[in-house]
């Protein structure tokens, strides 16, 4: 079963790991870290969460996954010393330590990790092919429904409810779809009361069970 690096490394190596770098804060939509940039540091995720995408050649996004506090975020390229391979963005106000690639690699050395970093790699590459042939064969509400029940688990949690800071635009961008389809899709799950348009963009989901229930029953 996939698990954050928080878990992986346990709860002493993530507090050190911390440590290295002072918490900086990023507003949601904010661009973390770019597709095809070197690998010069790695991102701590302390708070908030993060949307994994892959840019087509069209400008398009696709989402990969989406990641919430207690990971680390571009560790691969500074592992392997290649460009990245993904962009990410920041799916609700972030807090992250920016942790320079030399002392991350210094870390990893000392402790002994790059064996377990590798292995966790493995399984979100796994996970991202998953996402990928769900959005290639599934209709537009499972797939948007899927990628609110992503973007819910990751989430900052409130007592009742999640909610997701991105637009109806931004949606449809990251499953693949149209915006009429992804209002379409929306409109009876508003209507049921499962969610809502909340001001300055974006959505308040109250059952995100009725939606994915809905959605895979739907003909």
């Amino acid at each position: 079963m996939y698990r954050p690096h928080a878990q992986v490394l346990g709860e002493g190596l993530w507090a050190q790991l911390k440590g290295l770098a002072p918490l900086r804060l990023r507003p949601v939509r904010s661009v973390l870290l770019r597709e095809g940039d070197p690998g010069t540091h790695v991102l701590l995720l302390a708070h908030g969460s993060a949307a994994v995408t892959l840019t087509a050649d069209s400008g398009e996004r696709t989402l990969l996954a989406v990641r919430g506090a207690g990971e680390l975020l571009g560790e691969l390229a500074v592992l392997d010393s290649q460009p990245r391979t993904a962009s990410v963005f920041a799916a609700e106000d972030c807090g992250v330590h920016v942790i320079p690639a030399a002392e991350f690699l210094g870390f990893v050395e000392r402790h002994d990790l790059l064996a377990p970093l590798l292995r966790h790699a493995i399984a979100r590459v796994r996970e991202a092919d998953v996402v990928r042939l769900e959005l290639t064969t599934a209709p537009v509400p499972v797939r948007l429904a899927s990628a609110l029940s992503r973007l819910c688990e990751a989430a900052t949690l409130s007592a009742h409810s999640v909610t997701v800071r991105l637009t109806q635009t931004e949606l449809s961008q990251l499953i693949g779809a149209s915006r009429n389809a992804v209002g379409t899709a929306l409109k009876p799950w508003r209507e049921h009361g499962w969610m809502e348009t909340v001001s300055g963009g974006g959505l308040r989901i109250h059952n995100i069970s009725a939606i994915q229930s809905h959605a895979s029953s739907a003909p």
